[in-house]
């Protein structure tokens, strides 16, 4: 018996020993660990950092695997995944561009959760909630918003006889000139464009509540569109005067303002923090409202550029990756706080809006409220259908800028471009 019970408690030590070593391994392996693939590491990916700080305080079992790529390679691996059913290391969630969103939505309706039920719609602006809805569901949680403005600096201004006021509510052609005078002045550009990326263009045209295909978000719109010839004539002028740095990357285009090249940012709010990382020109930058188009009637002095939203894609953690996310973005008045006030998001969640969070003075700024002004900005841009083409279509206007800068009549450019388009989309 001795002999028995001495092996017996050898036998129950080992299991004691076997479990306390095991139980840690159970721990880790109970961790819900979600994947999300984002773009820009100084706004969006900081962003859901935030958001996974504050969702570990109730939620710590939560893992976040945050893996930052370049929104173009993000999109090319989810048409190339989806198109060919091969789904094996795609994200639980991705972040998709309010103007792209149409496109996956349509095409692969079957790969993305709906996330009606976790998160309230009624909170966010309907033009956001409209561009991540397919089918009367809604597939993605709105995330900011891309209201525009004309970041500035002050000093370069002053130097060639202007102030703030001389460039506030302007035309493009007023600025055009005055970008002139600065360049004469200071040997400063006015402004950098990728002449790959027609962002500046777009948001151009969407100050006018114009946009590349009708109302249906399908029919190109390319041919008589005053607002789109309008937008390629000044620039083109701007271009031919010499004020215009041109770019090829991300990387270039914040070595134009961070390094002096350029006089102004024509941009989305949500390159704030990438104007704020030069540290050496605080107090020397202001924001002004987006120049209106010249000879378009009903253009504003607001527009969008970008704003994206989050999507659950349907994965074996989409669960947990709906939760996270309908939670935080989708209703935490704390993340949007703690977001707007670390790196400058300005979102859609109505909440915030009631609260004087928007009120706060941007020492970077000399004192400015940009925040205020941008959510006053964001109230007067124009609605736009984007459909589903919106990058198809430029795909053929860049080609057309092109021609045109190089000496092309533009009327028959565009001529060329409307027929090429209702052959590719039609």
């Amino acid at each position: 018996m001795k002999k028995l019970f001495k092996v017996l408690s050898v036998v129950v030590m080992a299991f004691a020993t076997l479990a306390a070593t095991l139980l840690p391994m159970t721990q880790v392996s109970a961790k819900e660990k979600v994947t999300v693939w984002a773009w820009d590491p100084n706004f969006n990916i900081k962003a859901l950092e935030i958001a996974r700080d504050i969702y570990l305080k109730d939620n710590p079992d939560f893992d976040l695997d945050i893996v930052e790529s370049a929104q173009n390679d993000i999109v090319q691996r989810l048409n190339t995944s989806l198109s060919s059913g091969v789904t094996d290391g795609l994200p639980d969630i991705v972040l998709i561009e309010d103007y792209r969103a149409q496109s996956f939505l349509t095409a692969f309706p079957d790969a993305f959760v709906p996330l009606d039920d976790y998160y309230n719609k009624e909170d966010f602006a309907d033009y956001k909630v409209q561009a991540t809805t397919a089918n009367d569901k809604s597939y993605g949680v709105p995330f900011d918003t891309g209201v525009t403005g004309l970041y500035i600096r002050k000093d370069l201004l002053e130097e060639a006889g202007y102030t703030l006021d001389d460039v506030t509510n302007i035309t493009w052609r007023e600025l055009a000139e005055i970008g002139k005078k600065i360049k004469e002045t200071t040997d400063v550009k006015l402004l950098s464009m990728d002449l790959n990326d027609l962002g500046l263009i777009r948001a151009m045209i969407n100050a006018s509540g114009a946009w590349y295909t009708k109302e249906d978000g399908v029919t190109p719109w390319i041919a008589d569109n005053e607002a789109l010839k309008e937008a390629f004539t000044v620039f083109k002028e701007m271009y031919d005067a010499d004020i215009v740095n041109v770019h090829s990357d991300w990387a270039q285009m914040l070595q134009a303002f961070n390094g002096g090249k350029v006089a102004t940012v024509p941009q989305g709010n949500w390159i704030t923090p990438s104007v704020v990382a030069q540290e050496d020109q605080a107090g020397k930058w202001a924001v002004v409202p987006w120049p209106k188009q010249d000879n378009v009637e009903g253009s504003v002095n607001a527009s969008n550029l970008g704003g994206s939203s989050f999507y659950v894609l349907n994965t074996k953690n989409s669960e947990a990756a709906a939760k996270f996310i309908g939670t935080i973005i989708g209703g935490s008045k704390e993340f949007y706080e703690q977001a707007m006030n670390e790196i400058g998001v300005l979102g859609t969640y109505t909440p915030t809006l009631e609260t004087d969070v928007y009120n706060q003075e941007v020492d970077y700024f000399g004192g400015q409220q940009i925040y205020k002004d941008f959510a006053q900005w964001a109230e007067q841009i124009p609605s736009v259908n984007y459909g589903s083409h919106t990058y198809a279509v430029e795909d053929i206007l860049k080609n057309a800028l092109q021609q045109y800068l190089g000496g092309g009549d533009l009327d028959q450019i565009l001529k060329d471009a409307q027929t090429q388009a209702e052959n590719q989309l039609n």
